[in-house]
């Protein structure tokens, strides 16, 4: 990896020795940036969902989805390479991605759900849309992750309708 306080000091127009002030070293620098910009793409994403007034689970993350992959995903693809590449060093990367998604999509679940149903939909949601990330990083098969993202919407309506269906019965 070639990132270093020195270099990070530059680009931020101050010394190394401010930002070690501030940070751990190196790593508690990314690491922090990395959190922080989590923070901001979910915060759009969440933005966008009450915008749009989106009243379903699955054109929630219609929604969503384009945050997430848009401009400044390329911080959030970096935070992936790094935590694939040394899981030792950067897994915390992926496993904080985890505890910072989860909440957001959550929240996009309807609020009949009980909360084991919520949290299920939720992590299946994070993984399946993890996946389409790693895919669009490592191979150009836009076709296929939009082929897959439009059935996992699908899924995602029918579950919702299971669930307008049991509540009815």
């Amino acid at each position: 990896m070639d990132f270093s306080l020195r270099r990070a000091a530059r680009a931020a127009g101050t010394t190394h020795k401010v930002l070690l002030y501030h940070f751990d070293g190196a790593d508690d620098l990314l690491r922090q940036a990395v959190v922080e910009l989590r923070e901001r793409r979910i915060a759009a994403g969440l933005e966008v969902v009450r915008s749009l007034q989106a009243t379903t689970l699955a054109a929630r993350v219609r929604a969503i989805w384009p945050v997430l992959t848009g401009p400044q995903s390329w911080v959030h693809d970096q935070a992936m390479g790094l935590m694939m590449y040394d899981p030792s060093r950067y897994g915390e990367l992926g496993r904080g991605a985890s505890q910072q998604y989860l909440p957001a999509l959550l929240s996009l679940c309807p609020d009949d759900w009980s909360d084991t149903r919520k949290l299920e939909v939720a992590e299946m949601i994070m993984a399946t849309l993890r996946g389409f990330v790693i895919d669009r990083l490592s191979s150009a098969d836009t076709t296929g992750i939009e082929a897959g993202f439009q059935a996992m919407t699908r899924a995602l309506e029918r579950e919702e309708a299971a669930g307008e269906q049991a509540r009815d019965d």
